[in-house]
C-alpha cells in the first residue's frame, strides 16, 4: 500500500499517535520501561497499547530497512 510507504505521514503519526499523550513523558516510553521491567501486572488492554502506539515506530523502522538495505538491488 502506498500509505505504508509514505514518509511523511509515517514520521506524522510517529510524532503524534506514537508519542501520544506527551507529558509527563511519553506513552509509549513509559509501557517500554514497564515490559523492560518484567511487564508485572500487564493487562491485555496494556499490550494492546503497546502495539497501537509502537505501530508508527514498526513503520519507520521497515522503512529505513527498506531504503538502506535493499537501495542497492534497485
Amino acid at each position: 500500500m502506498k500509505l505504508f510507504n509514505d514518509w511523511k505521514l509515517i514520521i506524522l503519526l510517529c510524532l503524534t499517535l506514537g508519542l501520544a499523550p506527551f507529558l509527563p513523558e511519553p506513552h509509549i516510553v513509559g509501557k517500554i520501561r514497564w515490559i523492560a521491567g518484567g511487564a508485572n501486572g500487564m493487562t491485555v488492554k496494556d499490550w494492546f497499547d503497546v502495539v497501537f502506539h509502537g505501530f508508527p515506530f514498526i513503520l519507520l523502522i521497515r522503512l529505513l530497512i527498506i531504503k538502506f538495505f535493499f537501495k542497492s538491488k534497485r
